[in-house]
């Protein structure tokens, strides 16, 4: 029995194309975050995982405008960041997680950074994964961006987040519940 989930993530012939020459045209003006890597290798790659191909569409259409910034050692996989200049425009207004979403009496967003990673196929920046993007570049100069919190702050009812202000990159922290309109998500896939 086919499961009526597989036909969703797979993208339209069209969108395919349109999502292939974005990524190239990035990866070609931001050499900086990928030195030694080859466009090529990466395309054919990308070209034999459909899934994670979805999950670069979703990344990209949530205003994420996803990049290579490395090739894991380990496994030979490529990894994407999330690279917008500012924290992605289609994730904002958003608490932590289900948990904290829940907790919320009024006032209620409309989603959690979390569950929409999950549904996207992407995880959450980890705080060493956000100090290294921003290596790359100034990201998140006027916004913020939820990072995957530890367990012990988050048993607490905390989540952190970190941007960038003042030529230093800083992590913060907030209750999981809340959300603001800078605040977004920053993720991350490997392929």
């Amino acid at each position: 029995m086919k499961n009526l989930n597989d036909d969703k993530k797979k993208l339209l012939p069209e969108q395919h194309e349109e999502l292939i020459n974005a990524l190239k045209t990035r990866f070609e003006k931001n050499m900086n975050r990928h030195k030694g890597l080859e466009w090529a290798k990466i395309q054919a790659k990308l070209e034999t995982n459909a899934e994670k191909l979805w999950s670069l569409h979703e990344m990209e259409r949530t205003g994420g405008e996803p990049d290579v910034v490395g090739l894991d050692q380990k496994t030979g996989g490529y990894i994407f960041y999330d690279c917008s200049a500012e924290s992605p425009n289609g994730r904002r207004s958003i608490c932590y997680d289900y948990e904290g979403l829940e907790s919320r009496k009024e006032h209620k967003p409309k989603d959690n950074a979390i569950d929409m990673a999950a549904s996207m196929g992407i995880e959450l920046l980890s705080e060493e994964e956000y100090r290294e993007l921003q290596k790359l570049g100034q990201f998140d100069t006027k916004t913020s961006s939820w990072l995957k919190t530890p367990a012990e702050i988050r048993e607490l009812g905390g989540a952190i987040f970190g941007d960038f202000r003042y030529a230093s990159v800083f992590i913060y922290h907030n209750g999981a519940q809340s959300y603001y309109g800078a605040r977004a998500f920053r993720g991350s896939l490997r392929i």
